[in-house]
């Protein structure tokens, strides 16, 4: 599976499904990893905005995806002085 970005918890539910599908689990499967019920798995892909981080982490390793956390580069203002630096200034765009 090709790579995603998350910014909302609201595009988990999807992705969790996919990746669970791609794995060939079912939810039982899964819910049995995780030692919930099936019941408790179903309502957690449902509603991935209130899975803990712990649990998450856990999730994903049963299902085989890796986290990679980034941070994405800001838009560069420079000048021509100190590239990298807010324009009138010497002090670096955070």
């Amino acid at each position: 599976m090709p790579r995603f970005t998350v910014r909302t918890a609201d595009q988990l539910p999807t992705l969790l499904q996919a990746y669970r599908k791609e794995a060939g689990l079912t939810q039982a499967e899964v819910a049995l990893r995780l030692g919930v019920t099936q019941q408790t798995y179903s309502a957690l892909e449902r509603n991935a905005d209130t899975v803990g981080a712990a649990r998450l982490l856990k999730l994903l390793n049963i299902l085989g995806v890796e986290l990679d956390l980034n941070k994405p580069s800001p838009p560069h203002l420079s000048t021509p002085g100190n590239p990298g630096a807010s324009p009138g200034t010497d002090k670096p765009i955070w």
